[in-house]
């Protein structure tokens, strides 16, 4: 009898409230593994401050190689103030970006859906984000976070000068454009994308490129171009009217976090992050909810892991190529939402408040 590899999937908590977000996680594929007979093997380590306590660098190389080797990455949060004065190399959210980089995590997938349970958690009037289901792809390895040169050099009078460069290339931004595409091919077939080509020459090819795309392969694909400055104003105005939107790295950054507060809490939204496929289909990918450390929190059981779990559940989908396992665990949370179960930041009237392992538990309960 042949021995069928197991699918690895490396969990890396990482601090604040991660860890506690990731054990309701660890519940989760355990369940799998053992009602639905699926193959998935854990292992778990050490990410951001967590790391940089025991070794003094937010990853080390032998964590940075499990990563490699695994099917998934499932990363719960880094950072907090206790990190804040470490010097620039050593901050715990640097293991994101050495991550993302190495990895080649070239697309940032940020769904923004409003729970029809939680209309009212927006800030928006019910009519505008009844219904919003958006999808916000952001190039994640180039553009002024990655340019070069870039630093901080003195000059004349006394004075320094801060230096980050806006740089992408054709390719950077056709890979990206590709991933929009055929995501929209299975949702709506829109997409906006968005830039500032009225001042930026990189925005400029970045419309020309993203145009070229649609118009050689995606011939049935609806195209807009957008400046994003615009883009965060309809976000606010009209977010319906859009169905993927794909923008480069600084932009995405900003209209991807303004998205998430349409839909009322960032304890709900989820993330992927995906590289290209190789010969054999597979892709590198770390998947990770929006919401960040919060300290503040951390060990009072208040956190929301809904976030973790539906980044659980993108994982399924578009790294292990089980969509009806990603389908039965999206409907899970749904049910729970529908029993009136809340966890602090969603909590409203006449709902009943749960802790993190109860929600946990709940989402379990539920998954056929």
């Amino acid at each position: 009898m042949i021995k069928v590899k197991k699918r690895k999937i490396l969990l890396l908590p990482g601090d604040g409230i991660g860890p506690e977000v990731v054990d309701e996680v660890k519940k989760i594929i355990h369940w799998f593994n053992k009602k639905k007979s699926l193959d998935f093997e854990t292992e778990e380590d050490l990410v951001g401050g967590a790391s940089y306590e025991k070794h003094k660098k937010p990853i080390t190389d032998e964590v940075f190689y499990k990563a490699l080797e695994s099917e998934a990455v499932i990363l719960g949060a880094v950072g907090g103030p206790k990190w804040d004065d470490l010097e620039f190399s050593k901050r715990p959210e640097r293991a994101l970006l050495k991550l993302r980089k190495e990895l080649k995590l070239f697309a940032n997938l940020r769904p923004a859906i409003c729970f029809k349970q939680l209309v009212d958690a927006s800030s928006l009037k019910p009519e505008i984000v009844s219904g919003l289901d958006i999808m916000i792809v952001r190039e994640l390895t180039g553009g002024i976070y990655f340019g070069e040169p870039r630093g901080i050099k003195p000059i004349e009078n006394g004075e320094r000068k801060g230096i980050n460069t806006h740089t992408y290339t054709s390719g950077e931004i056709i890979r990206v454009a590709k991933v929009a595409f055929e995501l929209a091919q299975k949702r709506n077939k829109k997409v906006t994308s968005c830039e500032k080509s009225n001042v930026m020459e990189s925005g400029i090819l970045w419309r020309e490129e993203v145009q070229k795309v649609k118009d050689e392969e995606y011939t049935n694909i609806e195209l807009n171009h957008m400046l994003a400055d615009n883009c965060a104003m309809q976000l606010l105005k009209d977010p319906k009217q859009f169905d993927v939107i794909v923008t480069d790295n600084l932009f995405g950054d900003i209209l991807s976090d303004e998205a998430a507060m349409l839909t009322g809490s960032l304890g709900l939204l989820p993330s992927a992050s995906l590289g290209a496929k190789d010969k054999n289909g597979k892709m590198r990918s770390m998947y990770e909810p929006v919401h960040g450390s919060a300290p503040d929190i951390a060990g009072t059981k208040k956190a929301n892991p809904i976030a973790t779990i539906l980044s659980f559940s993108m994982a399924l989908r578009y790294s292990l190529e089980l969509d009806k396992e990603a389908d039965n665990l999206d409907q899970a949370v749904q049910k729970v939402l529908d029993d009136g179960l809340r966890t602090k930041d969603i909590l409203s009237k006449g709902k009943k408040e749960v802790s993190t392992s109860q929600m946990g538990d709940a989402i379990i309960s539920k998954l056929k």
